[in-house]
């Protein structure tokens, strides 16, 4: 690689080498979808170049993602390679309320036994009577 080469890369080989999808077909698709803007402007093919300094905002999972290119990388190592990539730039997420478990707890220990269901329907019954 030459170094006028090496301060530039693909946009959607940088999202792979940092780790933000796990392939960079997902990666390309994800830039040629046009979710992803580079400096606020929206990049919509796979080949745009990013140099260090750029700054990326894209959705990633539930949360808008906003990070700073700080290198271009030259492979897509381990995640602590990957990470020294980009500055996330994205304020720290509150905790609103807790997450309540999909499945609630039957009196804190978990999921009913047959004898406690019996007594809850009995309980029931007894109510609608």
């Amino acid at each position: 690689m030459s170094e006028a080469s090496a301060d530039k890369l693909r946009l959607d080989k940088w999202l792979w080498y940092a780790r933000f999808y796990k392939t960079r077909s997902l990666a390309a698709s994800i830039v040629a979808g046009g979710a992803v803007r580079i400096n606020g402007t929206p990049a919509s093919k796979r080949s745009t170049t990013i140099t260090a300094g750029d700054v990326l905002t894209f959705s990633k999972d539930d949360h808008i993602r906003v990070i700073r290119v700080e290198a271009c990388g030259t492979r897509r190592g381990p995640a602590p390679e990957a990470q020294a990539l980009y500055t996330d730039m994205a304020p720290p997420e509150r905790k609103t309320e807790e997450k309540v478990p999909h499945n609630p707890a039957f009196e804190g220990k978990g999921r009913p036994t047959k004898r406690d269901r019996r007594q809850l329907d009995l309980s029931k019954a007894r109510h609608l009577e």
